[in-house]
This record gives C-alpha cells, sequence and structure tokens, in this order.
C-alpha cells in the first residue's frame, strides 16, 4: 500500500489532509457520543485505514469545473468492527461537514467496511478490493492491521460470476424502464404519476450502475446515490460518461432532479417532474442502459476468452 501524495497538485493535497483530519474527529466524536458509549465493541472501536483508491490515486483524474467534469475523492474507510460501518450513526455528520467545507473543492464519496470482510473479498480474488490494494494511497493506517493477501478468482468463477449478476440485473432494468414508461404514458391524465415515473426512473439508472459494477468489480456499495454510482462506474470506463450530459445547466439539474426521486418523490408532496423533464431522464437511461448492456457483454466475452484459454 503506498502512502505518497506527491504526485498530486497542492490543492488536492491540502483538501485530502482536511477529509482525512475531518473524520477522524468526526468518528471520535461520534464513537464517544451518545448510548452505548462503554459498550467493548463501541469503546474499542478505530479507523484502521482510510485509503484513497481510484483516479486520484491512479494518477488520472480529470480536472474540468468549467465544463461540469471533475473526478471525485473515493475513499475506503477500513474499521475493525462491523457496527461502526453505520453510516447514520457514525459518518452522517462527516460527510455533511465535508459538503459544506469551502476548503474542500470536489465531492468526496466513502465507503465504509470492517477489515473482516474486506480481507474475505480480497481471498476471494474479487476485482474491486484488488484493485485497491494494488492502487490505493493511504492517508491514514494504524500499524498492526494487514490486509490479506490477494487471491486470483479462477476465470470460469469470474466468467460464470458476471454472467449471473448480467442475466439479473439487465432484466431487473426493464422492468424499472417499462414502469416508469407506463406512468409516463398515463400522466397527462394522472399527473401524480410523474413522480412514480420518476422514481422508477433513478431505479433503473440506479441499477444500470449496479449492472455495470457488478459486472466488472464485482461490488457495489450500499447507496442509493447514484451520483456516487456514476463517478465510480465511470471510473472503471470513461465512455459511460457520454450517458449523462453535464456541460448545460439544465442537463445537470435534471440530473440532480433524479438523483433527488429516490427519496422525495416518494415521501414529498413539494417534488415535481415536468413531462420534458421526464422524457429527457428516460432517454438518457436508456442511453445508459444500452452502453452498460454493450461494455458488460465484451467483458462476459473476455472472461469467456479466459476461459478457453485457461482450458
Amino acid at each position: 500500500m503506498q502512502s505518497d501524495l506527491e504526485h498530486l497538485p497542492e490543492r488536492q493535497q491540502r483538501e485530502l489532509r482536511r477529509v482525512r483530519d475531518i473524520l477522524l474527529a468526526g468518528f471520535e466524536a461520534a464513537r464517544t457520543s451518545g448510548g452505548g458509549a462503554n459498550s467493548g465493541w463501541r469503546r474499542g472501536g478505530q479507523i484502521l485505514k482510510i485509503i484513497l483508491f481510484g483516479s486520484y490515486a491512479r494518477t488520472d483524474w480529470v480536472d474540468e469545473p468549467e465544463n461540469g467534469y471533475l473526478s471525485d475523492f473515493d475513499l475506503l474507510i477500513v474499521v475493525n468492527h462491523e457496527k461502526l460501518t453505520n453510516i447514520a450513526d457514525y459518518w452522517w455528520s462527516s460527510e455533511d461537514q465535508i459538503l459544506r467545507d469551502p476548503a474542500i473543492g470536489r465531492t468526496v464519496n466513502l465507503i465504509v467496511h470492517d477489515l473482516h470482510e474486506v480481507n474475505d473479498a480480497l481471498r476471494r480474488g474479487e476485482y474491486f478490493w484488488t484493485d485497491i490494494v494494488r492502487d490505493g494511497i493511504a492517508l491514514y493506517e494504524v500499524p498492526g492491521h494487514p490486509f490479506a493477501t490477494p487471491q486470483p478468482m479462477t476465470a470460469q468463477d469470474a466468467l460464470d460470476t458476471a454472467v449471473r449478476f448480467y442475466e439479473k440485473k439487465h432484466r431487473d432494468i426493464g422492468e424499472w424502464l417499462n414502469t416508469a414508461q407506463g406512468q409516463m404514458d398515463r400522466s397527462d391524465a394522472e399527473p401524480h404519476l410523474r413522480a412514480h415515473a420518476a422514481f422508477n426512473l433513478h431505479q433503473a439508472v440506479e441499477t444500470s450502475y449496479a449492472c455495470f459494477l457488478l459486472v466488472h468489480t464485482f461490488y457495489f456499495p450500499r447507496s442509493h446515490n447514484i451520483k456516487f454510482l456514476r463517478s465510480l462506474a465511470e471510473d472503471v470506463n470513461t465512455s459511460l460518461v457520454e450517458a449523462w450530459p453535464r456541460e448545460g445547466r439544465f442537463d445537470r439539474r435534471r440530473f440532480e432532479l433524479l438523483k433527488r426521486a429516490y427519496v422525495e418523490a416518494r415521501y414529498s408532496d413539494q417534488y415535481d417532474a415536468s413531462s420534458e423533464d421526464l422524457e429527457w431522464l428516460m432517454a438518457r437511461a436508456r442511453c445508459l442502459r444500452d452502453r452498460v448492456a454493450e461494455l458488460s457483454k465484451a467483458r462476459i466475452e473476455d472472461l469467456r476468452v479466459k476461459v478457453g484459454s485457461a482450458g
């Protein structure tokens, strides 16, 4: 595991140090406050590692804020107990502070796992985790808690897993899109269905990113935040960027409208997406579905070739 950030501009180095300090302080405050602070697992709770992964670790980040293209910071936080991975209890306050901090100039995405879970995944050879061990940069690390040695996944296991994920998720994408289209078709007579259609379009997009990430990395984070999922997927294959134009203000507004739909389309009377918004979002969701299908089939074919070569 590397620990050197010298390949990054000084501004990004400062931002990462700031993020690290907020996470450490926020976790300590959450761990020692409220009921149950003296329970054994909580009293001994630790952040074992904070690891930068993705484009800023690999040195292929994009920094074009004027065009709406700005790579996110992707961070893995490794803790010593599964209960400490609860976002609402231990990480929400830090995420909110990072989001509002004017000294941090880009989105910060967090995934939190306990060391046992990560090591199990490494022993299974799951690509997402082996790539982090290979390319990741430790911003913080407690000595004496090593990662397991990654074990290679067999070509046949990789193929079988990718095919299983693709067949299920691709089918689910179609169901979400068909449901959304039916609601859009009836929304002139029943305007309340626009919100239902927006929610189902959100689910189609979320499932598209789940399909892509599971086929390519065998990992999908516990998140419904499609902006985060988009960032993870585009980090794996930048051609997915074409699904979501983001140079124009209206394009960015519509993606944010879709992002909000997961909660607000179900629970807020104030949420509304126009027919024009929904038509645009449907077109982009279908573009994403088609691109994910193309890339996933190519990935599966590559794995099938590897099985043949191994045989």
